[in-house]
């Protein structure tokens, strides 16, 4: 089949080379020119593992191009998906700019029968405005050209969304055209071959669907990072409370792990974007309102901790910054707790050494350059004569240190603050540093 993709971001490029990989027929658009270049030439804009191969591989094998022309993606395309940034808005609302967009370039240059599907993450109603942007270009265009849309929403982790997206928990079809979900679950088969996966349902329970499910994981997060502060209070273990808690098969142990909070390019958006739409609608979702305050509090109790051991003043600390992405295997800096305490230390006098096995480049655009953060070439030259080590990202690399190098390289009386608890504090306290983890005594 032949697919067009609006939007070479993160769900576009992954599900446009996926679906590549399984066949199809794929042009994915973008506005950006350097981008596109880019991709062209085997350049991917974002780091994914596993997604250089595939797009290299498809794009070699003539089953993936890329194009800034959106006529030459839609013709004889069959689907076409709008993948394009919905940013969140001052108050909280998600911009649906480009998805309006998007919708009026397709109305205005289609010439057949199109199924348009919405994949961007949206609020209750935009793809039926969708719909009405593109009858409105179609009736200027005095033509009756035939159209379905639907909202097929992602659910891709950071770090791992080329797995998910080649072997889904489940493929949700909002529609209310039976012909539709059909066509869809045809171009999706092969992604659920062994286990038929496919939940067909209206097309605002499939956009509140996307929302809630990443309210309530942002929900656990919060509600973990709450307790692990009880856990400190009353000398247990938040990390042993966990596994008491994720056993239980009412529950189960996905997203219970305390920590910096929540990041990244979905969860802080689609929960302020779900309080602004239930705000809209005269609803108070009070629960989730305390779910973002929980967020920002985390990274501000961990900041505490540091200034707790040191003080106020910083202006003789140099501190090294284990990971800075928001999550590990991603260069995503975006919500990132590392950005958040990288100012509180700078804001204070202190100095950073910073190091992440991906995001550096990233990290540099957004942190200062006049010299108080330094990035270093590997782990342990970020550690050289610093007072502190301050882990972020839970890179697995950093599970198992070498921690007899790591005392020769700080000063004495160091201390170290684990903020992914995934460090032994019984090991770092004999060796004579003294440990702050989350939830733990």
């Amino acid at each position: 089949m032949r697919v067009c993709i609006i939007g070479t971001g993160y769900v576009g490029l992954v599900t446009g080379a996926c679906l590549a990989e399984n066949g199809n027929d794929v042009w994915c658009v973008d506005v950006d020119r350097k981008k596109i270049e880019g991709l062209r030439e085997g350049r991917i804009p974002i780091y994914e593992p596993g997604l250089e191969d595939i797009v290299r591989r498809n794009v070699s094998q003539n089953r993936l191009r890329f194009t800034s022309d959106l006529k030459e993606g839609l013709d004889d395309s069959l689907f076409v998906f709008i993948a394009v940034g919905t940013p969140p808005m001052e108050d909280g609302s998600a911009d649906l700019g480009y998805v309006f967009a998007a919708a009026a370039q397709i109305g205005t240059l289609m010439d057949g029968y199109k199924i348009i599907v919405a994949k961007s993450t949206i609020p209750v109603g935009t793809t039926e405005r969708v719909k009405e942007i593109i009858d409105e270009k179609l009736r200027e265009r005095k033509s009756d050209i035939e159209f379905d849309v639907a909202f097929c929403p992602e659910f891709l982790k950071e770090g791992a969304a080329v797995e998910d997206c080649l072997r889904p928990d489940r493929i949700v079809i909002g529609t209310s055209n039976e012909r539709t979900a059909e066509f869809l679950k045809e171009l999706f088969a092969p992604f659920v071959m062994k286990e038929n996966r496919f939940y067909t349902m209206s097309i605002p329970s499939a956009e509140m669907t996307k929302y809630a499910s990443n309210a309530m994981l942002a929900t656990r997060i919060s509600f973990m990072n709450e307790l692990s502060r009880l856990c400190e209070k009353v000398g247990a273990d938040v990390d042993q409370v966990r596994v008491g808690m994720g056993t239980d098969s009412r529950i189960g142990s996905s997203f219970l792990y305390a920590g910096l909070g929540y990041g990244g390019s979905c969860f802080p958006k689609d929960v302020q974007a779900l309080i602004h739409c239930a705000a809209s609608s005269g609803v108070d979702l009070s629960i989730l309102k305390a779910v973002e305050e929980t967020n920002r509090e985390q990274r501000r109790i961990f900041i505490r901790k540091i200034t707790g051991h040191f003080g106020e003043d910083l202006s003789e600390k140099v501190f090294a910054l284990w990971g800075l992405s928001f999550k590990p295997h991603t260069d995503d800096m975006r919500e990132a707790p590392a950005l958040t305490i990288a100012e509180a230390l700078l804001s204070r006098g202190g100095s950073i050494r910073a190091f992440d096995p991906v995001a550096m480049d990233r990290a540099k655009e957004l942190l200062p350059e006049d010299g108080s953060v330094i990035f270093c070439d590997d782990a342990y030259e970020a550690l050289d004569g610093t007072s502190a080590l301050v882990l972020v990202t839970e890179w697995p690399q950093f599970r198992r240190p070498d921690w007899d190098r790591i005392k020769e390289l700080m000063k004495p009386d160091s201390a170290v603050f684990d903020g992914r608890n995934q460090l032994s504090p019984a090991r770092v306290r004999e060796l004579g540093f003294s440990y702050y983890g989350i939830g733990r005594v």
